[in-house]
């Protein structure tokens, strides 16, 4: 199924979600607001608004690449719940949110540099970080992965960083500033070498190889909040 009108510039919002599409077809050239077409039968982004000014949401479809997604997109954008194996393709830019959860990725190269909000690649087959983006100004979470070195994490995360359940025997690599809540839970940690220098929230690092104490977190790190070992 597709479109059964052919538009070109929106002034508002442009919905088609929930409609069973096969193809983006008909689709506006530009939306000013958002561009909302999750929960399809998507397999392709070909035909995609060439310039979003809002928020962009291709989750729950069937897509195996983001070919033909705007090179900006000035809200969030989520690519979630698909059967993507890489992130070639992706905006430039993104204002707001990036989540790409819950696909079949192996890498995060072409993931944009800096994330105006936060940034979600949990539920992947992730073994490393590199290609994340340098700067998340929200969120960074890249749990439930199979991530076994956290090198290649933003140096500075203003939110959480959650890099629970995960194959992780290091601290080594994360950020050395985390705004938020630093949780390392259900790895493989011995030590907490390389933790961050500073966490804004809590310290969470229970369930782990080592028998951490709160002593032995607040040693190596400035913890704001609770140390929950």
């Amino acid at each position: 199924m597709k479109l059964k009108f052919k538009f070109k510039h929106v002034k508002g919002n442009f919905r088609c979600s929930d409609l069973d599409l096969t193809s983006l077809e008909g689709a506006p050239e530009r939306v000013d607001g958002n561009f909302d077409c999750y929960n399809n039968k998507l397999t392709s982004l070909e035909g995609a608004p060439e310039r979003v000014e809002g928020g962009f949401h291709c989750g729950m479809n069937y897509l195996t690449s983001l070919i033909g997604v705007p090179e900006s997109v000035g809200g969030d954008f989520y690519c979630d719940n698909n059967k993507l194996t890489s992130l070639i393709g992706v905006p430039e830019s993104v204002g707001g949110d990036f989540y790409c959860s819950y696909n079949q990725l192996t890498s995060l190269d072409s993931a944009p540099e800096r994330i105006g909000g936060s940034f979600n690649c949990s539920g992947n087959k992730l073994k490393s970080l590199d290609g994340a983006p340098e700067r998340v100004d929200g969120n960074f979470d890249c749990y439930n992965n199979d991530i076994t070195s956290l090198e290649g994490a933003p140096e500075r995360v203003d939110g959480g960083f959650n890099c629970s359940s995960n194959k992780l025997t290091s601290l080594i690599g994360s950020p050395k500033y985390v705004g938020g809540n630093f949780d390392c839970t259900e790895n493989k940690l011995a030590s907490l070498d390389g933790a961050p220098e500073y966490v804004g929230g809590d310290f969470d690092c229970f369930n782990n190889t080592g028998n951490f104490t709160e002593d032995d977190v607040r040693a190596v790190c400035e913890v704001k909040g609770d140390v929950v070992v």
